[in-house]
């Protein structure tokens, strides 16, 4: 059975190299996680990126993070994703985790497309095997035909776009992990890349989606969670939530 569970998580950033004068400044203008001062005579400078996090998430949940810049969503789903280990408290999480912050982690420009794609399944935990059954898919909807041999420094962005998105949608997501959306390059291939994207998202078990877009929220998320300073300030019915996001 999918599950994530979170126990009194808190994540701090110790800031060692802080000058006096880049402390006053970030204490005077942080927006984000709130920043502490530590140790004998508060000369340590602490960002407290999550503060007690406690959350439980069931197959079928679609968990949208809503909340100002800087209030943990993207630490939060990497907490989840295993990226950041938490100060204190536990994750646990049962299922292939997705991670949609890089649509390609790994990417080489000296490597080819060929060799991006089998670098990148590797490191989305998938076989030799079930890369290669993938290959096909990936070079069909990518269309980068030739291309695909060749270094991708000789790529452009959009090309390199594609691959990403087409390697990103081929695996089984399970736990997907989303922060905002994933940029799709022109606007024909964006077109296919929505459908790709909808059917992907509905592939999900657990879908946990940090964004600023009420609009996406409403259309793909069962419920919501308000983040604030690091905090989790309450979760619920989309709707509600939003409402109090925005009144506050």
């Amino acid at each position: 059975m999918t599950g994530v569970i979170l126990e009194n998580v808190h994540v701090d950033f110790p800031i060692y190299s802080a000058r006096r004068s880049l402390r006053k400044s970030l204490f005077e203008r942080a927006t984000g996680g709130l920043i502490a001062r530590e140790g004998k005579h508060h000369d340590h400078v602490v960002i407290k990126a999550l503060t007690g996090i406690s959350l439980t998430l069931q197959e079928g949940d679609r968990l949208g993070l809503v909340g100002h810049n800087g209030a943990g969503k993207s630490t939060l789903l990497k907490v989840i994703a295993g990226i950041y280990e938490p100060t204190a408290g536990k994750v646990l999480a049962r299922g292939r985790i997705t991670p949609m912050f890089d649509a390609m982690p790994g990417l080489d420009v000296e490597d080819t497309g060929y060799e991006n794609i089998v670098t990148a399944g590797l490191l989305f935990g998938l076989t030799r095997e079930e890369i290669d059954r993938k290959i096909p898919e990936i070079e069909e909807f990518s269309e980068l035909g030739e291309y695909l041999a060749l270094p991708v420094r000789t790529y452009s962005s959009g090309m390199v776009t594609r691959l990403s998105f087409a390697l990103a949608t081929s695996l089984e997501p399970g736990i997907l992990l989303m922060d905002e959306t994933i940029g799709t390059g022109d606007a024909r291939f964006a077109e296919r890349a929505a459908r790709r994207m909808n059917d992907f998202i509905s592939r999900s078990r657990i879908l946990v989606l940090a964004s600023h877009s009420d609009e996406i929220v409403k259309s793909i998320c069962n419920k919501a969670a308000l983040m604030k300073s690091g905090s989790l300030v309450a979760i619920g019915p989309v709707d509600e939530i939003l409402d109090r996001y925005h009144v506050g």
